[in-house]
């Protein structure tokens, strides 16, 4: 991890501006197309959540606006961005995982496997590892979603990036998926959302 030097940064007035704001986060929702990562994870008998949670993560560890996070009146700048993930329980509950990124996909399916079975086997809310280096994100497959709207913990310097990814549907014969991300303005812009998505739709088409 190393600080940005806020000084000589471009985007330092908008830093400033946002942050004076009560609450500067927006989100948007976006579909995209998951119909090869569908068939990967069909192919390879794994889970559909952990082969796009992978392109997901792949993808925002491209972008270094995502890797962003204030610490007081500074912002770090971390090496790698890792998923805390909602998993569910039999019994409807859930719990929070820290799953550690890694670009291979065999590695980070068996990093996810390892927090899976840790939380169904437990009925701990939080991770033992908790850290800002991640981004947190929750599946929602019951319902298909336009708009979302994350839950805040009133601290407008939270600039951890929050996702949501509903339930699929058939468009134009795609699988198609509503992907909500709420990020804090005084670090994220449109464009570096615009970049994600550009870059997250790459990974999602990619076979292996």
């Amino acid at each position: 991890m190393k600080y940005l030097d806020i000084e000589s940064w471009n985007r330092k007035q908008h830093f400033n501006h946002f942050k004076s704001l009560v609450n500067p986060s927006f989100a948007v929702t976006v579909n995209v197309d998951v119909t090869n990562a569908y068939n990967k994870a069909k192919e390879e008998n794994c889970a559909f959540f952990v082969v796009y949670l992978h392109a997901c993560l792949a993808a925002l560890n491209t972008i270094e606006n995502f890797k962003y996070r204030i610490h007081d009146d500074k912002i770090a700048i971390y090496d790698v961005i890792h998923a805390s993930a909602t998993i569910a329980r039999p019994d409807n509950t859930f719990g929070f995982s820290f799953v550690k990124y890694h670009k291979d996909f065999k590695i980070f399916n068996d990093n996810f496997q390892k927090e899976k079975h840790r939380i169904l086997n437990s009925t701990d809310l939080f991770p033992p590892i908790n850290s800002d280096d991640c981004m947190y994100c929750s599946a929602l497959p019951w319902f298909s979603f336009t708009s979302h709207k994350e839950p805040v913990s009133g601290q407008k310097d939270d600039s951890i990036p929050k996702l949501a990814f509903g339930k699929t549907f058939i468009e134009h014969n795609k699988l198609k998926m509503p992907v909500a991300v709420t990020v804090n303005h005084a670090l994220v812009d449109g464009y570096h959302l615009g970049l994600f998505f550009e870059e997250y739709q790459s990974q999602l088409d990619k076979n292996t």
